[in-house]
């Protein structure tokens, strides 16, 4: 039985799993290295219920019982002791979450499973820096991690049966649609979802046409909620860039290679929403309104 959660990372994605899993039922220990980083989180949390009961679909009482299911520490050492699933969601960063694996192996219970959120990196890659490969799995939430339902559920080379099966059964306790996807880089969603954001870049920086143009056109004709520049600067540019290179380095084919243009708004820290400019400007909304100067014809 999978009861107690440890989530590793109180960013965006961090405290949308601590969020699920404790409006689920679940302890939840989230951790971070700052208590101003959980603190922002558990602020965030806050205010996503105020907008789930403002719809109706939550009361005060569960909203004071899913924020007291969440427990904050500053270091796994505290937070790791009775847990039965770790779910790391720091940064998409290899290095990293090899170096997070490591002390989660160390300091988890002999039975305890450890999951990434990763959205592009292998996961026999990142089981290989444990002593429990057959317990490591990928679990990859999609961001806003409360509302949207699918779960991709990552086998690595030596995952378990039992593993897989545990996962996969408690991710629909939590309301989600998990999915099961074998080990290559990207998966399913960002290997489709980022070569189409990559693609619509190309398409900008060939003056094909304009930012709204692009996104106008994907929203309208193909029916996308969000058109795909905007999505970029909503996932960050920077994340988009990393997974594209974890799917160039794997596949080493040219068609996963990032756009000079996207490395380029990479390096001058032109990320999206997150940095406040993107393909779009967000100084006065963090609504796609307004197009980036750099891109005003």
């Amino acid at each position: 039985m999978i009861k107690n959660i440890v989530v590793i990372g109180a960013g965006t994605m961090g405290n949308g799993i601590a969020h699920t899993f404790a409006q689920s039922g679940f302890k939840v220990n989230l951790v971070d290295v700052s208590q101003d980083a959980l603190d922002r989180g558990l602020k965030t949390i806050t205010t996503n219920l105020d907008r789930i009961i403002a719809k109706g679909n939550l009361t005060e009482e569960q909203k004071a019982e899913t924020l007291g299911n969440i427990s904050t520490f500053t270091e796994l050492k505290d937070a790791a002791g009775s847990a039965d699933l770790i779910v790391e969601a720091a940064t998409e960063n290899q290095d990293l979450k090899l170096k997070i694996f490591g002390q989660m192996d160390e300091l988890a219970p002999a039975g305890c499973i450890l999951a990434t959120n990763t959205s592009s990196i292998s996961i026999t890659k990142i089981a290989a820096a444990t002593k429990r490969a057959d317990k490591v799995i990928g679990m990859h939430f999609m961001n806003p991690v409360p509302i949207m339902k699918l779960v991709e559920i990552i086998k690595g080379y030596s995952t378990s049966k039992e593993t897989f099966d545990a996962i996969y059964e408690m991710s629909k306790t939590l309301g989600k649609v998990p999915v099961e996807v074998n080990d290559y880089p990207g998966f399913v969603a960002n290997r489709i979802l980022m070569p189409m954001i990559n693609e619509s870049i190309e398409t900008l920086y060939n003056g094909v046409a304009g930012v709204e143009e692009i996104d106008t056109v994907m929203k309208l004709g193909m029916a996308h909620p969000m058109g795909p520049l905007q999505l970029a600067d909503f996932i960050g540019l920077d994340i988009c860039l990393a997974i594209l290179n974890v799917m160039y380095d794997g596949f080493k084919n040219p068609k996963y290679a990032p756009n000079p243009l996207l490395v380029n708004m990479v390096m001058a820290g032109k990320l999206g929403v997150k940095s406040g400019e993107g393909f779009y400007d967000y100084s006065e909304s963090k609504k796609a309104e307004k197009v980036s100067k750099m891109f005003l014809k």
